[in-house]
């Protein structure tokens, strides 16, 4: 049984990859003809574009992996039913369900590196391609690291590890010097407000002060600091949601929060982040009656097809259900998971009506 479940999760992987690599080849080429006409603008050149499209690679992967996996299952098990081994599988006593866990246990795997690809592969590499894309762009002469960005003002640095949509900078760390260009002051804050561009308010600050004989520290709830950017800058540098992990996107939620602003466009970042691992598992079993289900002698092709449309489909009803729930003021977590569940109640129906 072992090697039965290994033989058809090898073919179920090879289709998956196989529709991944040409969905994001597809798409990755037209992004790149999409940026062809921001060449020139500052200091973004041809380079600067194959750079930011194979940044955002992990990105495009994980939007589309809940439509490969639909087709890449059709494509595994239609491929197998159509050269018979389906049946010889259930001719030696195998049940549909037995066929369909082999299956899933496969997308169980696919679900797992999806998460953790949302978490820690992705997010960083899409938010330093888009800060490198802007900067260069905009040519403000900010130096972009991949831990965040460096500043200067005077005799003063500073460097920001990521700035988010509603004035929200974390990891501040600042370097105060002197005219001699010595160091003065050392400045860490958790977090500060930065939508005012004469004067930041930092957070949560450990400062300190380094005179001739000694270093001394100072634990301070709040301090105000002279702007090191101006609002365009920092319209320039802001990460939108969707190119934020879910640990941080729960944070930042938690933060805005605390505020008093709102935080509905995290909320549901958040959750369609969620519910990308989720949403993988339920198009595998959707995939199960394309199979199981139609009349003996329907195509590949067909089968193909409908998968297609049925993927597309959902994908659009997914992203207008999540907008609409934000302008209904519906929780984001009934809007992202109605549309799975719906998902995973047709297929389960549908398998039972199987033969």
């Amino acid at each position: 049984m072992k090697t039965l479940d290994r033989y058809i999760g090898v073919r179920f992987i090879q289709s998956f990859f196989l529709v991944i690599f040409i969905l994001v080849s597809l798409f990755s080429f037209l992004e790149f003809v999409a940026q062809l006409d921001d060449i020139g603008k500052g200091s973004y050149q041809l380079l600067d574009v194959f750079a930011y499209i194979g940044l955002t690679i992990p990105r495009r992967v994980l939007d589309m992996v809940p439509m490969a996996a639909l087709l890449g299952s059709i494509i595994a098990l239609g491929m197998l039913a159509d050269k018979g081994e389906l049946i010889v599988m259930r001719a030696s006593g195998l049940s549909v369900q037995r066929i369909c866990f082999s299956v899933l246990a496969t997308g169980a795997l696919l679900m797992l590196a999806t998460g953790i690809l949302e978490e820690y592969v992705a997010p960083p590499m899409e938010q330093h391609a888009r800060l490198s894309r802007s900067l260069a762009i905009s040519d403000t002469g900010i130096l972009l690291t991949k831990d965040g960005f460096w500043a200067r003002q005077g005799n003063s640095f500073i460097h920001v590890g990521k700035t988010l949509s509603g004035g929200i900078a974390t990891g501040l760390d600042v370097y105060e010097g002197d005219k001699e260009g010595g160091l003065r002051a050392f400045i860490h804050a958790r977090e500060a407000d930065i939508h005012n561009n004469k004067r930041w308010v930092l957070k949560d600050i450990q400062k300190k002060v380094i005179e001739e004989q000694r270093i001394t520290t100072h634990n301070l709830p709040t301090m105000a600091l002279e702007s090191f950017l101006s609002t365009e800058q920092v319209n320039i540098l802001e990460l939108p949601p969707d190119s934020l992990s879910p640990s941080d996107l729960y944070k930042y939620n938690q933060a805005l929060r605390q505020r008093g602003q709102n935080a509905d466009t995290y909320v549901l970042a958040l959750w369609q982040k969620l519910a990308v691992p989720l949403t993988t598992g339920a198009m595998v079993l959707l995939a199960l009656p394309f199979v199981f289900g139609p009349p003996r002698g329907t195509t590949i092709g067909l089968r193909i097809t409908v998968g297609a449309m049925v993927g597309i489909g959902f994908y659009l009803a997914n992203q207008i259900i999540g907008y609409m729930g934000l302008l209904l003021e519906l929780h984001p977590a009934i809007t992202t998971l109605a549309p799975v569940a719906a998902i995973l109640w047709i297929a389960l129906w549908r398998l039972r009506q199987a033969p």
